[in-house]
């Protein structure tokens, strides 16, 4: 059977991974399994931004995304939206504003899951709850969230 890769909406903290011991080897192998057409990586302008300050090397990553297997979006009006929904729920404060606006981003052009190392914001049990709450509220489907080590699997 033949499926469709992956959609995943990657944050900046796996950019970043790549270049940090602990978090190494589980990016690179989602940016390789990009170039390998297994996954089609969604980012924002909301990444584009945050990597602005990034190291080269780092901003390099996303410059060598092949084309056919990424997909730039926008964080646009109905994201800021249901960003704002988020941050009202009180799920996070409006020192994360970055953080609910990938989740928004990533849930308003229904990937497959929102990829990421912020386990603070994002990846945690309790925010997925309620992140998934809002999201049903307004009328959007169950987003994914998950570490890099998530979504491959060794077999």
């Amino acid at each position: 059977m033949n499926m469709k890769p992956l959609r995943i909406y990657l944050d900046t903290s796996v950019f970043g991974g790549c270049f940090e011991k602990e978090f190494s080897k589980d990016s690179v192998r989602i940016f390789e399994a990009i170039q390998d057409g297994l996954l089609t990586v969604v980012f924002s302008d909301l990444v584009s931004l945050e990597l602005q300050n990034a190291p080269p090397h780092v901003k390099a990553l996303a410059t060598s995304l092949p084309p056919e297997h990424s997909e730039e979006v926008d964080f646009n009006e109905e994201a800021k939206v249901l960003r704002d929904a988020y941050l009202e729920a009180g799920i996070l404060t409006p020192s994360s504003t970055t953080d609910a606006g990938h989740v928004a981003t990533a849930t308003v052009y229904r990937v497959d899951a929102i990829v990421s190392w912020n386990f603070k914001h994002i990846v945690r049990l309790e925010k997925m709850k309620l992140y998934n709450q809002i999201n049903f509220k307004n009328g959007y489907g169950f987003l994914e969230i998950v570490s890099p080590r998530e979504v491959l699997n060794d077999e």
